[in-house]
């Protein structure tokens, strides 16, 4: 019986021992739905990562919010509870000062201006404030340009804001913004928009085409008016502990299959924004171009006079950008 015990045991330990490593299991945190561009593109980055690393990361793409809001995910990912994420730069500001340069209104002239800056040396600058805070910026995805849109009439000038009640995002830059265009701005939570838009509780918000579309706002806030006064970054990130894990060898993949992620993430962006586009105008949405962007630009200055004011170290960062534009 020992004799049997014994062969058992170590029968058992060779079939241990000739078993693959276990793979690693990555936790990847995403905002958005199914079939969004961005849930797409992270999709086929966690299959490059498993397929070029033969099964030693399987990455898996938790869609639609369910591991937390931006903040919390924030958290998780600095603290690595969670491997990877695809976050906005908006709400990054709190955690990565830095960062807020990119929510300052009408910095970028153009989505591809965005993203020639983002891909270069100025891009690297935010990356390296980033890794400070345990985020490590593997690519830059888009979220197109922001406009605003409301209930009663277009926006053609500043002086059309003026009154206006609009909802927007939880930031002091975003607040002062619509003030300076003489609006009132009211921030709230994205899911209460549209019942608000429709009880008058605000008269407008601002968006991009696919999220205008796809929340419905469209519906009962019929004047879209392209300002495209923020066009707004967004990273494919991973937790610096998880980063520091992986060999030199599969840094490098998991770095491609990001980059190869946001090549393809802002090709199905721009189709997106095409058909959303077509959606709104075929339900009698009125979009009007601002021919005169200058004007609301000018409104603008006291916020960037203040954000330079308190923060110098940032100051160069500014100039930097809009001298890229020039």
């Amino acid at each position: 019986m020992k004799g049997t015990l014994s062969l058992a045991a170590l029968g058992g330990a060779m079939v241990l021992m000739a078993s693959p490593a276990q793979a690693e299991q990555w936790r990847g945190w995403n905002i958005h739905p199914p079939g969004y561009p961005n849930s797409i593109a992270l999709e086929d980055f966690a299959k490059e990562v498993a397929k070029k690393t033969d099964g030693r990361i399987e990455p898996k793409v938790y869609n639609n919010a369910v591991l937390g809001d931006q903040p919390d995910a924030i958290e998780q990912t600095r603290n690595g509870a969670l491997d990877f994420a695809n976050f906005n730069m908006g709400p990054m500001g709190p955690i990565v000062p830095a960062t807020n340069v990119l929510s300052l209104p009408f910095i970028f002239k153009s989505p591809d201006d965005m993203y020639r800056i983002m891909d270069g040396e100025i891009g690297d600058r935010f990356a390296d404030a980033l890794a400070e805070k345990n985020l490590i910026a593997l690519s830059w995805f888009g979220s197109g340009a922001r406009s605003l849109y409301n209930t009663d009439h277009p926006v053609k000038t500043p002086d059309d804001v003026k009154g206006l009640k609009v909802r927007v995002m939880n930031n002091d830059l975003y607040v002062q913004m619509i003030d300076e265009l003489g609006g009132n701005a009211t921030p709230m939570p994205y899911g209460d928009v549209y019942q608000a838009l429709k009880t008058g509780v605000i008269d407008g918000a601002e968006n991009n085409y696919p999220s205008y579309e796809s929340s419905g706002h469209y519906e009962v806030a019929k004047y879209y008016s392209l300002t495209e006064h923020l066009i707004l970054p967004e990273c494919l990130c991973i937790a610096k502990s998880s980063w520091e894990d992986l060999s030199a060898e599969d840094q490098k993949v998991v770095r491609e299959a990001a980059e190869n992620a946001a090549k393809e993430q802002r090709q199905l962006w721009q189709k997106r924004v095409e058909k959303s586009k077509q959606k709104v105008l075929d339900s009698g949405v009125k979009i009007n171009k601002v021919n005169d962007k200058s004007a609301f630009q000018a409104r603008m200055q006291p916020i960037y006079d203040e954000f330079t004011q308190q923060n110098p170290d940032l100051e160069s960062l500014v100039t930097d950008i809009q001298a890229a534009q020039k």
